[in-house]
């Protein structure tokens, strides 16, 4: 996405400075194209979801904020709360957005953050190495924010440890890297070759029930949620699996990361889903996701008869593959 203009990333990696974030002063100056009233609210980053702080009334197509924020840190601005905003890293002192509510990340220009700059120079590069990435800025906190938002979920837990070292030291009290060392140890304990950690849940009809009661077949943990278009892609995928398979021990269980019940349930419906669901409409701060490290979605746990996970994210071919390999024989008896 294109989402700032600026210089070229030379420039930028040259002018960018180690912070240590603390609570400081900055003050946003706005103007709203294609409005001259209305509100703006400012809103701060929180495991992928943004809780508004404040609004800022628009007069004559301009609004400002005074502030004292954890800085340097990601925040967003948007003129509809249940709208993703446009994400922007804000640093002390004056910072001055061009906001247009109808193409956030094409026409918005955001001047005076060093730290923005840079994620806006990061977002049009492509084939980022995220080793090469935070070398060239280990203090910045755009690193931090890049390997845990956009690289945690397709590293191993031993390459989220080589780049956590890389980054500087001012950073290893943020919040980003404290999730990360926390998922690394969450993800070696939800390994190939580690019981499946067991959780309840409650189904639609508020029944609460256990991971483990449904254990003895081979069981396709799925998390998902009706507001993910990969999902939603896949899920035909799980439904021919399921069909083809559920009769010679085959069972999908699965999770969903949805924030409105009717939003869930439609998705159910409507995607001919027919095996066990349960959610507890949490969003990003679903347990059984923090549970099994699941830092997006699809993502999937295969876990044999005994309760043991023997593969993960497996999706289209490669799911029917491993399945037609297993149950190929008869369904090994549980101990």
């Amino acid at each position: 996405m294109n989402i700032f203009k600026f210089s070229i990333l030379g420039l930028l990696l040259s002018s960018t400075v180690i912070y240590a974030q603390e609570n400081s002063k900055v003050t946003i100056t706005g103007t709203l194209k294609g409005a001259s009233t209305g509100k703006v609210y400012l809103q701060k980053f929180d495991n992928k979801m943004f809780k508004t702080l404040d609004s800022a009334e628009v007069k004559n197509g301009a609004f400002k904020f005074n502030k004292s924020l954890k800085l340097p840190e990601l925040y967003g601005l948007t003129v509809d709360k249940e709208q993703s905003p446009l994400y922007v890293f804000l640093e002390k002192g004056q910072v001055n957005v061009t906001l247009d509510p109808e193409k956030y990340y094409r026409n918005s220009v955001v001047t005076g953050s060093v730290s923005n700059d840079l994620f806006a120079s990061y977002k049009q590069e492509k084939d980022v190495k995220i080793d090469e990435f935070i070398k060239k800025n280990p203090g910045s906190l755009v690193s931090a924010y890049v390997l845990y938002r956009d690289f945690s979920y397709r590293l191993t837990p031993e390459e989220i440890n080589q780049n956590l070292q890389l980054l500087d030291p001012t950073l290893q009290n943020t919040p980003y890297v404290a999730v990360l060392k926390d998922l690394v140890n969450v993800l070696n304990s939800v390994s190939i070759g580690k019981k499946a950690p067991d959780f309840e849940a409650n189904t639609s009809e508020g029944k609460t029930i256990k991971l483990s009661d449904h254990f003895g077949r081979y069981l396709l943990l799925d998390f998902w949620a009706s507001w993910c278009g990969p999902c939603r892609r896949e899920n035909p995928n799980l439904v021919k699996a399921y069909q083809k398979y559920h009769d010679k021990g085959f069972d999908i269980f699965a999770v969903s990361l949805d924030k409105s019940k009717e939003a869930w349930l439609k998705g159910i419906k409507d995607d001919n889903l027919s095996w066990t669901h349960v959610s507890d409409l949490a969003f990003w701060n679903s347990a059984p996701a923090k549970l099994y490290g699941v830092r997006a979605i699809p993502a999937n746990v295969l876990i044999d008869p005994n309760g043991v996970i023997i593969a993960r994210n497996l999706t289209g071919e490669d799911l029917e593959n491993k399945l037609a390999e297993l149950l190929a024989a008869p369904l090994a008896k549980t101990k």
